[in-house]
């Protein structure tokens, strides 16, 4: 199948949302500047906030360069969905290039909490980044054999393969410690820090959120994945911050670890119509990916929730669910020669 081809299908609003993530993440996974054009034309047409933040955040993944004018401009539109903006800012951050500065310091004050949290995250990770960069000479690209960032993205991806960068160059930012190849908002803290130290910083919502997605990241990249659920559980009990709330549901979603404690703060989430879409959003494809039975008909029901974003997430989460039970992986191979 053709880049062609699989836009066709990322753009067909009367295709089912299931069937457009697998082209979105099979484009992802295809990459080059083909790929990037074709997620760029979704991003700016679509009437979903769903579908679009998703793109924004393949964009990001890919650390495609030619995204950045798109990726600022919704970001500086303050009448679009803020679930979109936030991640349009991320990826920004993701891609990392002097050309993101300018759009990440103006929302760095926006009025909006959850596109300021993240901008400040994402100009701080560009920060790092820089810095990085003069010690190319010491930088690891992560090996392939490595899992991709969550469950969901490895709908229709090549197995055993990382989303391509736009320029196929070496992905920046993929820490070499992590099980994961998601490139992450903010680096995993040190190994040196114990992890009863970075579980009171990850609860402490005094703490700043650059450490406490540090924090975060580095339970998550140690192995313990029960315990680590629990304490995500927590915050998602007790932060007042949907930014950092829905990142904590995301890391479940990668964790997949089906400890009853943590499985119930994610229903709980999901059937809370006072928190935030992004974060109900998070918690359903987490359930999705955890893929225990006797949630099925939770996200049955919450697929026809009232907010869309909610909506959508359900009917993406049980083709999640429905994938890791079958133990289905369709590798691009599957599907023909790909041409660009």
């Amino acid at each position: 199948m053709s880049v062609e081809t699989h836009r066709a299908e990322l753009v067909d609003q009367s295709l089912p949302m299931p069937r457009r993530f697998r082209a979105l993440f099979t484009l992802r996974s295809i990459g080059g500047d083909d790929a990037v054009a074709a997620l760029l034309g979704a991003m700016t047409d679509d009437p979903s906030a769903l579908f679009r933040h998703e793109v924004a955040f393949a964009l990001g993944q890919m650390q495609a360069p030619g995204a950045v004018d798109v990726l600022k401009r919704v970001l500086r539109d303050v009448t679009d969905d803020e679930m979109v903006r936030h991640e349009c800012a991320e990826a920004l951050g993701a891609i990392a290039t002097e050309e993101c500065v300018d759009a990440l310091r103006d929302a760095c004050v926006d009025g909006c909490r959850v596109v300021r949290e993240t901008a400040t995250l994402a100009l701080r990770r560009l920060e790092h980044a820089r810095a990085k960069r003069g010690e190319a000479k010491d930088a690891v690209e992560a090996p392939a054999s490595k899992t991709l960032g969550s469950a969901k993205e490895r709908l229709s991806a090549p197995a055993a393969a990382a989303p391509a960068p736009a320029n196929g160059a070496p992905r920046d930012g993929v820490d070499a410690d992590s099980p994961y190849l998601s490139v992450d908002p903010v680096p995993a803290a040190p190994a040196s820090v114990p992890s009863d130290a970075l579980t009171a910083v990850l609860l402490d919502e005094s703490a700043d959120m650059w450490d406490r997605y540090g924090a975060m990241f580095a339970l998550r990249n140690r192995g313990d994945g029960p315990g680590v659920a629990r304490t995500l559980g927590e915050v998602l009990g007790s932060s007042q911050s949907a930014l950092l709330k829905h990142e904590a549901c995301y890391v479940l979603g990668q964790l997949q670890e089906a400890d009853a404690t943590a499985r119930a703060s994610l229903v709980r989430t999901l059937e809370d119509v006072r928190e935030h879409p992004m974060v109900r959003h998070e918690a359903a494809e987490a359930i999705g990916s955890i893929a225990a039975p006797d949630t099925e008909n939770l996200l049955r029901k919450y697929a026809g929730d009232g907010d869309r974003i909610v909506a959508e997430s359900c009917e993406v989460a049980l083709d999640i669910m429905a994938s890791e039970m079958s133990g289905e992986f369709v590798p691009l191979a599957a599907c023909g020669e790909v041409a660009a």
